[in-house]
């Protein structure tokens, strides 16, 4: 069965298989074994219907390059287009400010973190090739990093004040 692949920009998913039924939360529908909510697997289960109906409506005249974001006819997104007509117009409907479309992957990451995810599950989210890479970028957001060092180091360390008193 062919799946559909990641070609050039980073929103695009790697994978995706075209029958619908694969597509399932908790499923591994990524080549990287990540998991979808059960919102993104109803959100892409939609989305591949329109784009199946698409198929369907072209027959050869639909460009399919295995794309999981395309345009009506199977072309690539343009990125500018992608950000000036359908990103910024729902910053703006959603009262919110203007930001770049590579920030929502920092903002998920800081989400992630300060709610106590463990940062290897952030770290193959992101799809970062080290979990130093993730910890170098987001440390600093940990909620109490540095008091749980400091316990740590208090109750490892209070067993010798008994001995050494």
């Amino acid at each position: 069965m062919p799946t559909r692949g990641l070609v050039g920009w980073h929103i695009f998913l790697r994978s995706l298989p075209y029958d619908e039924e694969q597509v399932t939360a908790g499923a591994s529908p990524t080549s990287s074994g990540r998991r979808l909510t059960p919102q993104a697997t109803e959100a892409l289960k939609a989305h591949l219907r329109l784009q199946l109906r698409d198929v369907e409506i072209l027959g050869d005249r639909y460009d399919d390059r295995g794309l999981v974001f395309a345009t009506d006819t199977g072309a690539p997104v343009n990125p500018s287009n992608l950000r000036q007509r359908s990103f910024m117009p729902l910053l703006k409907k959603a009262k919110l400010p203007r930001t770049r479309f590579h920030d929502l992957r920092h903002t998920c990451a800081t989400l992630l973190l300060t709610k106590g995810t463990h940062p290897k599950f952030v770290q193959e989210l992101l799809g970062h090739a080290t979990i130093a890479i993730t910890l170098d970028t987001y440390s600093h957001v940990m909620p109490g990093m540095g008091e749980q060092t400091a316990r740590a180091m208090q109750d490892t360390l209070s067993p010798m004040e008994d001995v050494l008193s």
